[in-house]
């Protein structure tokens, strides 16, 4: 999207008429958030309440890529889907929904695997990378090529009632240097055999947005070279710096 076709008058006045009051953004933030691209991996709990808070907010180009289709359990967190959605792809329910809420802007599947020969090619169109996936290995394949790509990667992670937010910028701390070896296969318990507090991907995943707005809007502090720790169970957050 090109500065040719963004327009703050009428209808997207009064959209963003929120974001405009706020002078950290104002009208030039809402233009960058407009002309910008921002690629989700994963439209799972996290992903899909990444994407629509974006999408409402008026990023103007949203990736989404999975493979994975929609299930029964999913509807307990996933509040992008519906029963009648169990069976279809998330990836195509997902970007029809964003475009649900906004109409403005592009919305890009990209439905199957994400695979690290293929995934330069995709990182290369999108201003910032959003991890959203539910395992270790896609993780440490997404930073570690968003920060070859050059493109700053907000990471996000849940688990039963703990959840970690980072934002982590090219050339900066990585994700390795904080967890420098790959789990090991029974060292991870997915939320299928841990379970998962249900709204707790919901405070996850709009601290991510938060971050990729202020990544792209250049308001505020990001979380660079901090880890954000959430405990819901106790209801705490303890910042970690990297």
């Amino acid at each position: 999207m090109t500065s040719d076709n963004i327009s703050l008058s009428g209808d997207n006045r009064r959209r963003y008429s929120r974001n405009l009051l706020l002078p950290e953004i104002g009208q030039s933030g809402q233009i960058m958030l407009m002309q910008s691209s921002v690629l989700i991996v994963g439209a799972g709990a996290l992903g899909s309440i990444v994407a629509m808070y974006l999408a409402g907010s008026g990023v103007g180009h949203i990736g989404i890529c999975d493979f994975d289709t929609i299930d029964i359990s999913n509807l307990q967190r996933q509040l992008g889907f519906t029963i009648e959605d169990i069976g279809k792809s998330k990836v195509n329910v997902l970007s029809r929904r964003l475009s649900s809420i906004n109409s403005e802007i592009i919305v890009e599947p990209h439905e199957g695997l994400l695979r690290a020969e293929k995934a330069p090619e995709i990182f290369k169109n999108y201003d910032v990378i959003v991890e959203g996936s539910d395992n270790p290995s896609t993780k440490y394949m997404v930073t570690d090529i968003a920060n070859e790509c050059g493109k700053p990667c907000v990471l996000g992670g849940v688990s039963g009632f703990d959840g970690q937010v980072m934002t982590l910028l090219p050339g900066k701390s990585q994700y390795r240097d904080i967890f420098p070896d790959a789990t090991p296969a029974d060292g991870y318990t997915p939320c299928s055999l841990g379970g998962v507090l249900g709204p707790l991907p919901g405070i996850i995943g709009s601290i991510q947005a938060t971050e990729v707005i202020k990544i792209i809007t250049k308001a505020g502090e990001t979380l660079d070279r901090r880890m954000l720790l959430v405990n819901a169970l106790n209801m705490t957050f303890t910042e970690i710096k990297i």
